[in-house]
């Protein structure tokens, strides 16, 4: 049996447009101008916003049923989009920086189970786009000084997926 879902999009003005979706949660969409007023992320950022949070929850539910010793988890996901209308993503790079004393292997067994299984942003997005994934490993907070750390928690970003693309 199919779960359906819904969105509804309400137009305010200009580009700008409330979403709500079907839990209830509001959020607001915007073009950048001069067409928009850049109220809120545009339709397209939100796809691999949308990826990265779906991998993301798999990645780290998976890691804790295995009780790695996970203390923080960040996914970055860069998308390469096509020069002709209507621009798809045709390259997304997912960086996971995994922090703590895990198993590489656990770790990549989650992403594999994220990708494979669970992360069905990933299963549609993967039809028209080329995904890749890598990982990093960070030691654990009573490890050695992560210099990628900004004191706060934050891992800085990775090096750019644009850079490294054809």
């Amino acid at each position: 049996m199919t779960e359906k879902q819904f969105t509804r999009m309400v137009w305010r003005e200009g580009m700008t447009f409330d979403a709500q979706t079907t839990t209830g949660h509001h959020l607001v969409i915007d073009a950048v101008p001069p067409n928009g007023n850049d109220n809120g992320p545009k339709p397209i950022e939100l796809l691999l916003t949308a990826l990265a949070g779906c991998t993301a929850m798999d990645v780290l539910a998976v890691l804790q049923k295995k009780r790695e010793p996970i203390e923080g988890l960040e996914v970055f996901v860069e998308g390469a989009r096509a020069s002709e209308h209507p621009k798809i993503y045709t390259d997304i790079e997912i960086v996971y920086r995994v922090r703590g004393n895990v198993s590489p292997q656990a770790v990549e067994r989650a992403i594999e189970l994220s990708e494979t299984k669970y992360c069905g942003v990933n299963a549609m997005l993967r039809h028209s786009a080329r995904i890749t994934a890598r990982y990093e490993i960070e030691p654990a907070s009573g490890g050695a000084p992560n210099s990628s750390d900004d004191g706060n928690g934050h891992i800085a970003e990775p090096e750019r997926v644009s850079d490294q693309l054809p």
